[in-house]
């Protein structure tokens, strides 16, 4: 558990809507009580303020985003030429209560450990523009944002050795001279529920032409809460019929420490990396891509 950001400078009393969820709670909370400069430790919300079990696991859930947020806004910014919305931020990190994208970044923007790296407006609050080199300059997060936007076409994809559904290993070696691609994701995910029904129809287009796609699950390594049966049942109803793995922290990270999600990697049989996206791409450019593993 993060044990030290900016919360409040006072604890006063959580709301009393007990009938609400535990993250409602905890949001409406912050929205009430985080004013611009002031700090306390998060230890003291979670051992004074949100006690229960469930209120302190939604707490840690919440915190634990909290310095994924710049690498991800950075990535994005690289990626698409424009920030991302709170509504994108939302969905990457299962923001579901209104106004609680809003109040993590509020939060974040009071934080002396963070780099000044956004401009809002005003009225609205959604980002205008991330300072993609504020955050590269920054001592805490420089390094990882290099691995993180780092180039990786032209580059041999890196190895990997995972689990799949059912319990049966897959590594790298075992797609050697075949075109493929490897394809981060988690259960939910509204831009990767978009892209679902393209793949499975670029993958009935392009499997007899020897092209697999290794679809790399993230729930459990983002705590998503989602069962076997859950993604199993999703599985089935989409018509996912490639190869369906459990990502593992090393992987994540050995892929540029992936934290936009989908992100894409498209590799041909000399494994090489010929493509990489992040976020939802259209058909037409998934379709480039994967021509481009082929010869």
């Amino acid at each position: 558990m993060l044990l030290c950001l900016p919360i409040l400078a006072t604890l006063a009393a959580p709301p009393a809507a007990a009938s609400e969820g535990p993250e409602v709670r905890i949001v409406q909370y912050l929205k009430q009580n985080v004013k611009p400069g002031q700090r306390v430790v998060v230890s003291e919300l979670y051992n004074n303020v949100f006690t229960a079990p469930e209120e302190r696991a939604a707490l840690n859930r919440m915190f634990n985003t909290f310095f994924k947020i710049p690498l991800f806004a950075a990535q994005y910014q690289r990626a698409t030429g424009k920030p991302p919305s709170l509504q994108e931020i939302a969905e990457q990190f299962r923001f579901d209560v209104p106004g609680e994208t809003e109040v993590m970044l509020r939060i974040m923007e009071s934080d002396p450990r963070m780099p000044k790296f956004l401009k809002r407006n005003a009225e609205t609050a959604e980002i205008e523009r991330v300072d993609v080199d504020a955050i590269l300059a920054h001592p805490r997060f420089g390094k990882l944002l290099e691995r993180t936007i780092a180039g990786f076409e032209g580059r041999v994809a890196a190895p990997f050795s995972i689990l799949a559904y059912d319990g049966s290993p897959l590594t790298s070696e075992a797609l050697t001279g075949r075109p493929y691609l490897v394809y981060f994701w988690f259960t939910g995910c509204p831009p990767c529920m978009k892209t679902a029904p393209l793949l499975v129809e670029l993958y009935q287009a392009y499997k007899p032409k020897g092209f697999e796609i290794v679809a790399v699950n993230a729930d459990k390594v983002l705590e998503v809460p989602a069962d076997e049966a859950d993604r199993a049942a999703y599985a089935r109803k989409s018509g996912l019929t490639f190869l369906l793995v459990h990502m593992t922290p090393e992987m994540q990270a050995a892929y540029g420490q992936v934290s936009v999600f989908p992100t894409f990697f498209f590799v041909d049989r000399r494994g090489t990396i010929v493509k990489h996206f992040v976020n939802f791409q259209d058909k037409a450019t998934l379709e480039s891509a994967i021509k481009l593993t082929l010869p």
